[in-house]
This record gives structure tokens, C-alpha cells and sequence, in this order.
């Protein structure tokens, strides 16, 4: 039994997200030296802080996430998002959230302080799973009652759009429409149901963007109807020009010209120091290795016989890429500026834990595979 599961164990995956980490972890160190060396006198900080905060401990919680059996994740999917949705109503407790960006977004335990809307990506990916599985395919339940149980769903709904509008996350809002929209399409949902929740996702996410000028502004610029090269427009100006200086074959890891004229460095921008440094060949080697996570949560998706863990894995697979390339494109200006990290490669241990949870889940579910 164990030499069978471990011939269903996805490697080509593995490796992909392998290749994925030791990119994020060599750019790191490049970025984050000079800003280490500045705050805390030595070269390190950040990258250690990554290595152990992010990587240790996503890749111990991702090992658990690899063992537990699936249907556990099935049970637990409402609790595991209604916890998270607590901890993202304590950020605005004085004393335990932390302000980030204007608003508070990061929730402080003394013990471990970490951002609770990362991980709401992956446990409203585990509740939508879980909600659509018994709905869809050959044993789907009749359609009145299909309509009932969407009342709740639609409640779930409304509450991240509330809270995520209180954190002043629009763009956090905005991926997880589309990864929910993806997996309502690929259960052969009613066309109703995602028109309904594209109406409302879409609703909330136009009246947070009219709420706030600044919104306002940073859609402008992209549209070109407005031009703000040293206010809004800047980030994305030298972005452009940062992504451009690398070339065909980039200037090579740690010699970017670029650190000290670009916002959110290690964060949001990261890509274009990437881009920098390894050139156009560096960036095709990254997209590539997205594009190749995406293809095997499909092909692992379709070799599943559960209905749970074929909606789980597309749903862990868009997560991952969308907003990969919402990062990507946001930085070579075909999508308006947003505040989301690259995934595996940006600083902050709070995305790499989820992400590596998330990975974890979809092994798992490779490994539990029939055929």
C-alpha cells in the first residue's frame, strides 16, 4: 500500500515548487540586503526571517497538510473558515491588529504575529470545495434545495466582502472572485448561481474601489486617463523601467540598479527585481513554472475520483497562479497596481505558510489518487 501511494506522488510538482522556492529565496537575498543592512546592521535579517518564519514552518505545516486524510479537510472546511473569519474581525481589537498600508490587516498574539486574509484564501477554498461537492456532478441535490443552501453561502459571501472591505483589501477581494468563479464553472454549476455571485463580488469590489479616491486615482492612471508619474503613477513607472533594464539575460543576481528608486521591493514589486536581474529568459523560466503548477493541479484534479478533492485541487491550483499573474501583470502594467505578493518568491512569511499548505493538500490528494 505504501509503494502504491508513493507511485501517485505528484514529483513533477514537488520539483516544480522546489525550483519556485529556491527562485524566491535567491532573489530574497539579493532584495533584502541592503534593507536588512540599513535596519539591523547586518545582511541577513529579512532572508533568515523568511527561511525560518516562512519556509521552516509553511514547510512543517505543509508536510502535516500532506498527511492528514482528506475527508478530514472536508469536515473541518466551515469551522477551519469561520475561525478565520474571526481572526480577521480581531485585527480591529486595539492592542492585537496591526496597521499595514492604512489599515489593519496583520493581528499581533505576542507569540506570532501573521496576516489572517492570506490564509482566508485557502480556507474559503476548502469551504467551497466542501459546499460544492455534494451540490454538483451525478448526485447533485435537487434544485430547490440547491437554491436553500445557497442562502448561507451567499452570508459567507457578504462577510469577506465586509471584512476584506474594512481591511482596505480590494485586491485580496478581487483574486478570490475569480478563483471562486473558476471553480463554480468547473463543478457545472447554474449559470444563475455565478451570475449572482459575480454580481455581488463584483458590486462590493466596485463600491470599495468608489469608496476611496486613491482607488479611484490608481485606476485612472492604468486606464490612461489620468497621468500622476510622481504619485500614483510612480510605482508602475519605475517598475516598467526596472523590468526593462534586465534585457535579454538580465544584469545577474545582486545587481539591480533599481532598489533603492522602487516601492515595496521585497514585497509587491518583487517581480520586477526579478525581472531585472535574470532578464526576459528568467522571467519566461518563472511563468513557465506557474503555468506548469496550474497544468498538474488540473491533471491531478482530473485523476481524482472524489468530487471534494477535484474541486479542492482546481480551486488550490487557480489560487496559486491567478495571482501569480495578477502580481506578474500588475508589474508590467496590463493590470492595475494591487497589493498582493508573488507567490514563493515575495517576503512575508504569512502567504508562503498558506501557500505551503496549500501545496501539502494538493500532494495529498495526488498521492490519494486511484489511477
Amino acid at each position: 500500500m505504501a509503494i502504491q501511494k508513493l507511485h501517485h506522488f505528484d514529483y513533477p510538482l514537488a520539483i516544480a515548487v522546489a525550483l519556485l522556492l529556491i527562485l524566491g529565496i535567491l532573489v530574497l537575498a539579493s532584495v533584502s540586503a541592503v534593507f536588512s543592512q540599513e535596519k539591523f546592521g547586518k545582511t541577513t535579517y529579512y532572508l533568515l526571517h523568511q527561511m525560518i518564519y516562512g519556509l521552516l514552518f509553511g514547510g512543517i505545516l505543509g508536510f502535516a497538510a500532506f498527511k492528514i486524510h482528506l475527508s478530514r479537510f472536508k469536515n473541518l472546511a466551515w469551522y477551519l473558515l469561520l475561525l478565520n473569519l474571526a481572526l480577521m474581525a480581531l485585527v480591529f481589537i486595539p492592542g492585537l491588529g496591526i496597521v499595514s498600508g492604512g489599515a489593519p490587516r496583520w493581528l499581533n498574539l505576542g507569540f506570532v504575529s501573521f496576516q489572517p486574509s492570506e490564509f482566508l484564501k485557502l480556507s474559503f477554498i476548502l469551504y467551497l470545495s466542501a459546499w460544492l461537492a455534494p451540490r454538483t456532478g451525478k448526485n447533485s441535490l435537487q434544485e430547490n434545495k440547491t437554491k436553500l443552501a445557497l442562502i448561507p453561502f451567499l452570508i459567507v459571501l457578504g462577510v469577506i466582502t465586509f471584512l476584506l472591505g474594512c481591511q482596505s483589501d480590494v485586491s485580496t477581494l478581487g483574486m478570490i472572485a475569480c478563483v471562486a468563479l473558476l471553480m463554480y464553472f468547473s463543478a457545472n454549476t447554474s449559470l444563475g448561481h455565478s451570475i449572482l455571485i459575480v454580481l455581488m463580488f463584483g458590486g462590493g469590489m466596485l463600491a470599495l474601489i468608489g469608496n476611496a479616491s486613491y482607488r479611484i486615482k490608481r485606476v485612472l492612471v492604468f486606464l490612461g486617463m489620468k497621468s500622476d508619474p510622481m504619485g500614483i503613477g510612480y510605482q508602475i513607472k519605475q517598475a516598467l523601467i526596472t523590468v526593462g533594464s534586465g534585457g535579454i539575460f538580465g544584469l545577474g543576481l545582486g545587481a539591480s540598479k533599481q532598489i533603492g528608486f522602487l516601492p515595496q521591493t521585497m514585497s509587491d514589486s518583487i517581480f520586477a527585481i526579478y525581472a531585472e536581474e535574470t532578464g526576459f529568459i528568467g522571467s519566461l523560466v518563472l511563468i513557465f513554472l506557474f503555468l506548469f503548477l496550474f497544468w498538474r493541479a488540473f491533471k491531478i484534479a482530473k485523476k481524482s475520483s472524489d468530487r471534494f478533492s477535484q474541486i479542492l485541487a482546481i480551486g488550490i491550483g487557480s489560487w496559486i497562479c491567478i495571482q501569480a499573474f495578477i502580481n506578474i501583470g500588475s508589474m508590467i502594467g496590463v493590470l492595475p497596481l494591487t497589493g498582493i505578493p508573488l507567490p514563493f518568491i515575495s517576503y512575508g512569511g504569512s502567504h508562503l505558510v498558506a501557500e505551503l499548505i496549500g501545496i501539502g493538500i494538493l500532494l495529498n490528494i495526488s498521492k490519494s489518487n486511484k489511477r
